[in-house]
C-alpha cells in the first residue's frame, strides 16, 4: 500500500511505455514471420535486449524527476529511439540491422547522458561511471553485429547481452537510490502490458472468418491470461513488495536488481513466447501445432512460473510446489500439443494454469487472505 508522499509512477512514465508495448507486439510478429527455431532464438535475443534498455529508464525514472522540461525532452528524444528500433524489430537480424543496432545504442547511451545530467549526488556519480563500463561497450557491439550475418552475428548478439546483463552483477548497485512503492508498480504495470500483447495475439491470430472453433479459441486464450495475471497479481507481487520495502541500504538495492531487473525478465518473455503460441493456434484451431509455436506456448508457461520460482526463491527463500509442478506438466504436455488441434492445446494450457490459481487459493486461503488484507492496510 502506498505510503504518504511517496514517489508514484507519472503520466510520463506510462506514455513511455507505450512505446514498449509496440516493440513487444514486433517481437512476436518476428517469431510468427519465422516460426523456427532461429526465429525463436532471434526474437528472444531481440526481448532481452530491449528488457534491459526498458529496466534502465525504469531506474531512471525512479531515481531522477523525469517531468521537468529538461528531462522530459530528453525522454521524448528517447522514445524516438524506441520506436525506430520497434520499427525495425522484424528483420533485426536481417536488412534492418544497423538501423536497430543504431537507435537502440542511442537509447541506451542517451539513458547515462540523462542519468549523469540530472544527478550531482557524487555517490550516484560513481554508480554511473561503473554503469557506462557496460551500458557504452555492449550497444556498440550490436552496430558491429549489424555488419555480420548468420552464427557470427548471433554470437556478437549473445556477448554484447552478455556484458551488459552482467554490469550491475559484477560492478554492483551501489550509490543509486529505489523507491520501493514506485519500482515494484512500474515493474507490475509492465507485467500488464506484456499481458496486453497475449490479448492482442488473440486478435492478430484471427485467419478469415470466425466460427466456434475460433471463438473457442479466443475464449481459451483469454483464460490462460487471465489465470497468468492472477498467478502474479493476486498475492506474488503483494507479499515481494512487502519485503522490498522493508529492505535497507544495499540490500534494497540487490532486491530491486535481481527480483526486478533480472528475474522479471523470464515472466516476460514467457508471456511473449505464450502471445506467440495463442497466435499461432487461433490462427489454425482445427490443426496440431507445429513443434516451435508448441514449445512456445507450453514452455512460455513454463518460462513465466520459472520467473515465479526464482522471484520467491529470492526474496522468501522458500520453493513454490505448485507451480514448479505446473512447469513440468506444461513441459511435458509440448510433445502431445503437436498431436492434437491446436484448440485441445489451448484447452490444456488455459486448465492447467487455472488449476494452479485453484489449488492455491483452495489450499492457501489463510495465507492468501492475511497478505491481502495487510497490503489493504
Amino acid at each position: 500500500m502506498a505510503e504518504a508522499g511517496e514517489k508514484r509512477v507519472a503520466p510520463l512514465e506510462l506514455f513511455f511505455d507505450l512505446v514498449f508495448v509496440f516493440a513487444l507486439t514486433q517481437v512476436t510478429q518476428l517469431m510468427a514471420e519465422d516460426p523456427t527455431w532461429k526465429g525463436l532464438g532471434q526474437g528472444m535475443l531481440v526481448l532481452a535486449a530491449l528488457w534491459w534498455a526498458w529496466g534502465a529508464y525504469a531506474w531512471l525514472t525512479n531515481y531522477i524527476a523525469a517531468e521537468e522540461d529538461r528531462e522530459r525532452v530528453l525522454m521524448f528524444a528517447v522514445m524516438g529511439a524506441f520506436l525506430v528500433a520497434a520499427l525495425a524489430v522484424p528483420d533485426a537480424f536481417g536488412e534492418d540491422a544497423l538501423l536497430f543496432a543504431v537507435a537502440y545504442a542511442v537509447a541506451r547511451w542517451l539513458h547515462i547522458f540523462i542519468f549523469a545530467e540530472a544527478n550531482e549526488d557524487v555517490d550516484a556519480a560513481d554508480a554511473i561511471r561503473r554503469l557506462a563500463r557496460t551500458a557504452l561497450p555492449a550497444p556498440a557491439l550490436l552496430i558491429i553485429a549489424a555488419f555480420l550475418d548468420g552464427t557470427a552475428q548471433a554470437l556478437v548478439w549473445g556477448v554484447a547481452l552478455a556484458i551488459d546483463f552482467a554490469g550491475p552483477f559484477v560492478f554492483g548497485v551501489r550509490g543509486f537510490r529505489v523507491s520501493p512503492g514506485h519500482f515494484a508498480e512500474r515493474f507490475s504495470l509492465i507485467v500488464i502490458i506484456a499481458l496486453g500483447e497475449s490479448i492482442v495475439a488473440i486478435g492478430t491470430g484471427i485467419k478469415g472468418g470466425i466460427d466456434a472453433g475460433v471463438v473457442g479459441g479466443a475464449l481459451l486464450g483469454l483464460v490462460l491470461a487471465c489465470a497468468l495475471w492472477w498467478a502474479y497479481f493476486d498475492v506474488v507481487a503483494l507479499v515481494s513488495e512487502r519485503h522490498f520495502r522493508e529492505a535497507r541500504g544495499e540490500r534494497l538495492l540487490r532486491i530491486a536488481r535481481d527480483s526486478y531487473s533480472y528475474l522479471h525478465l523470464p515472466m516476460i518473455a514467457g508471456i511473449v513466447l505464450v502471445a506467440l503460441g495463442v497466435k499461432k493456434a487461433i490462427g489454425h484451431v482445427e490443426e496440431p501445432l507445429e513443434t516451435v509455436p508448441a514449445v512456445a506456448l507450453f514452455g512460455g508457461i513454463a518460462l513465466y512460473y520459472a520467473g515465479h520460482l526464482g522471484f520467491r526463491l529470492r526474496n522468501v527463500r522458500t520453493l513454490n510446489r505448485p507451480r514448479l509442478v505446473a512447469a513440468l506438466v506444461c513441459l511435458c504436455l509440448i510433445p502431445l500439443s503437436t498431436e492434437v488441434d491446436a484448440i485441445w492445446a489451448l484447452a490444456l494450457g488455459a486448465a492447467v494454469s487455472s488449476a494452479v490459481i485453484a489449488y492455491e487459493t483452495i489450499r492457501y486461503a489463510e495465507a492468501r487472505r492475511k497478505v491481502r488484507q495487510t497490503h489493504a492496510h
